[in-house]
């Protein structure tokens, strides 16, 4: 059975995380994509460490651990900008192309004759990705971004963090999220663009802004505020809508309780033998659990420090109470679940080398993916693609 995207070719001019990260994803499914690397020094990320694949074979294949996170399945090609020649090399591919993703600066790729309308010459089938900061127009179209600034600017930070009353302050989320979100509605953008085109035959556009991400990723925040005109605040691990959703101590350390209607209340309150919470006035309902919380938490947190965390994550499973235990990263890939799941892998590159990969969460039934081509050394394909072209 073949890939969902196999037959598609994918051109990926983009460097560090949200184009990569959405060419990534695209080769998982099945898609060809090559990705055009600056001759001698490759994707910014691949010098982003430590750390880095310690048993690299030569010094310019020696890749970060950032750069192994999202290149999976990809052809790496040197390119130099300079060369009229090999930018003709980079016309051609568009030529034979599906997508095009690219994240240059506006204006950039028009320079070397390389821009959409160019290129819509020569392929008007080609779905051309356009990745910035702030998108093709506006005030700040020209200016570079990177993900800690638009959490900031994008209003992400804004509710991330602990509480402002227990002496807060904004706090970015612990990776680049808005690179990853960026990644991803790219990737969904040009797979919407190929069902167009299997209508219409025309390629297309498509403009994403980490900005933009950025402002439709406050979701329930933004809304909460459109609907009350009160701008959301942070407020540690409390949920904003729902209670109680919190980080609680337990005996021996910590636990996450997410606790989502009424009914699992109702459970979680006989579990904690406070039945009776649940036929207070005050709690019994989710918004006045929310009104509420200033006496309801304290109750709940004198009442969970009677166990270990094991023991309450056993307690409310056979209630049918969604709670967790805050894992490490360590201890995320030895979760028994994690691991049935087939999350980890290690795929073996053209070098010998063992190189670990977190693999897509994507599971098709009728089209399973097969994760059997590690992160490109820089360049590893450029024979074989010049080959392809002049052949």
């Amino acid at each position: 059975m073949t890939k969902p995207l196999a037959g598609i070719r994918v051109l990926d001019l983009s460097r560090v995380l949200a184009g990569p990260w959405a060419g990534q994803m695209l080769a998982d499914m099945g898609a060809d994509v090559i990705k055009v690397e600056r001759k001698g020094v490759g994707d910014d990320t691949r010098g982003w460490g430590p750390p880095y694949l310690e048993d690299a074979p030569e010094a310019k294949s020696r890749e970060s651990g950032y750069y192994l996170s999202a290149n999976r399945g990809k052809r790496s090609i040197e390119i130099d900008f300079n060369s009229p020649e090999d930018v003709e090399t980079v016309r051609t591919l568009a030529t034979r192309s599906d997508i095009l993703l690219e994240n240059f600066k506006v204006g950039t790729l028009a320079r070397y004759g390389l821009s959409y309308e160019d290129l819509r010459q020569l392929n008007p089938k080609l779905i051309y990705c356009s990745i910035t900061g702030f998108g093709l127009s506006g005030p700040r179209s020209s200016q570079v971004a990177y993900d800690f600034m638009i959490q900031a600017m994008g209003g992400l930070m804004s509710v991330t963090g602990e509480s402002d009353e227990r002496n807060g302050g904004p706090q970015k989320v612990g990776v680049p999220i808005v690179d990853l979100m960026t990644g991803m509605y790219a990737s969904n953008a040009v797979l919407g663009a190929l069902v167009a085109r299997d209508r219409t035959g025309e390629g297309d556009h498509i403009d994403v802004a980490m900005l933009d991400v950025s402002v439709a990723m406050l979701a329930n925040q933004a809304m909460n505020y459109l609907v009350s005109n009160k701008s959301p605040k942070r407020r540690g691990n409390r949920h904003p809508n729902i209670q109680p959703q919190d980080v609680f101590a337990v005996r021996d350390g910590h636990l996450v309780l997410a606790v989502g209607n009424d009914e699992q209340f109702r459970r979680f309150a006989q579990a904690i033998g406070h039945a009776e919470l649940a036929d207070d006035l005050r709690y019994t309902k989710n918004a006045a659990r929310v009104d509420n919380l200033d006496t309801l938490h304290p109750l709940i947190s004198d009442a969970l420090l009677a166990r270990d965390v094991d023991e309450w994550i056993a307690v409310f499973g056979e209630h049918g109470i969604p709670c967790g235990p805050i894992n490490d990263v360590a201890r995320v890939f030895r979760e028994e679940q994690v691991i049935h799941r087939g999350m980890l892998a290690t795929i073996t590159d053209t070098a010998g080398r063992k190189i670990p990969q977190v693999l897509s969460p994507m599971k098709f039934a009728n089209h399973p993916l097969e994760f059997d081509r590690a992160p490109p050394r820089l360049g590893e394909h450029t024979a074989e693609v010049l080959s392809e072209i002049k052949g």
